[in-house]
């Protein structure tokens, strides 16, 4: 059963690269790279699970945790053109 959901999400894998590269727009390609993201923690979950070791599930979610902030890196960078504090050009700050 769990080689069943393994190869279920390899295929599914497969599927979000060929949107990523194929997108037809960039958001497109920037919500398959993040579902992208969330397929790999499913199949490191699983995986760890078929093979039982509990450890892999610290993995997965540090995993998560990185996947969602570099999602949102990249959509700022697309929204405001850079990664720093929008609006904060020419303006004094007393942080």
């Amino acid at each position: 059963m769990f080689l069943a959901a393994l190869a279920g999400i390899i295929i599914t894998m497969i599927l979000l690269l060929t949107r990523a590269i194929v997108g037809p727009t960039v958001y497109d390609r920037i919500l398959a790279i993040n579902v992208f993201g969330t397929k790999t923690v499913l199949f490191v979950s699983v995986l760890g699970f078929f093979n039982g070791r509990p450890e892999f599930l610290d993995l997965a979610l540090t995993y998560a945790l990185i996947n969602f902030i570099g999602t949102i890196a990249v959509l700022k960078f697309m929204q405001y053109g850079d990664l720093g504090w929008a609006g904060s050009e020419g303006e004094d700050s007393d942080v």
